[in-house]
């Protein structure tokens, strides 16, 4: 993150790998800086930001979700569809021992838990 101030406005500029976030109050200093910026390196300007490392960005509001990336999640490994439990379980429920015991997919459990927990770790 950096930060310069140019006629007394406050321009900060955030880069991850080759992507960067550019923001400041006043939008006429803001077009400026970042023309000035793709005369000097090569780059393009996408638009409004909109998305960025798998966070959704809310303009109008103050609002970062990452509902994209966690639906993307749950649609690859088809739970996207599948309705929520209610916890806590029943207590009145009869539980009976199976006569088949299932053979859990390890790889497939695993990817989906490792995915999960990064999302929620980077949402904290």
């Amino acid at each position: 993150m950096w930060r310069v101030v140019i006629d007394g406005h406050w321009i900060l500029l955030g880069a991850h790998i080759d992507d960067f976030i550019i923001a400041c109050a006043n939008q006429p200093v803001l077009d400026a800086f970042r023309k000035r910026l793709l005369e000097a390196f090569e780059g393009t300007y996408e638009g409004p930001l909109e998305h960025y490392l798998r966070c959704e960005i809310a303009r109008d509001t103050t609002t970062l979700s990452q509902k994209h990336y966690a639906e993307e999640i749950l649609r690859s490994y088809r739970f996207w569809d599948m309705l929520p439990r209610n916890t806590p379980i029943n207590l009145t429920l009869a539980f009976q021992k199976m006569t088949v015991t299932p053979t859990p997919n390890l790889t497939s459990t695993a990817a989906i838990v490792a995915l999960l927990a990064a999302l929620v770790t980077l949402s904290l």
